[in-house]
């Protein structure tokens, strides 16, 4: 079930949604960064699992909009909740990175004065 909500966009594409529909080329600039072939896959994915309903637009040219679905509403206590766990525990999980980085480069200089 986590990997219908948890991947890299879906979180961020909902928010985008969240306030009021928008259309894709919007829902794009908003996310910064994402390309036109991983938004049109995640927003597929989005509808196919009823997170967001795709409207087409009666104009000229034709416009689609993409709005967030009362399930997807439902996301956001627990997207809130993860997204406070990891701004309170960030720092403590760059520090334990950095230990990490600093024992494997440790012990590569070892292996490589072998």
């Amino acid at each position: 079930m986590l990997d219908k909500i948890a991947d890299k966009w879906t979180i961020l594409i909902l928010i985008a949604i969240c306030p009021k529909p928008a259309r894709f080329n919007e829902i794009k600039r908003r996310l910064n960064g994402i390309t036109h072939k991983a938004l049109a896959d995640a927003l597929k994915r989005l509808e196919r699992n009823g997170f967001a309903t795709r409207t087409v637009l009666p104009t000229a040219p034709i416009g689609v909009e993409y709005a967030i679905t009362p399930l997807g509403h439902s996301l956001r206590e627990p997207f809130e909740a993860l997204c406070g766990w990891a701004l309170a525990h960030g720092r403590e999980i760059d520090e334990a990175g950095d230990r990490y980085d600093a024992g494997q480069d440790a012990a590569e200089r070892v292996q490589a004065s072998r």
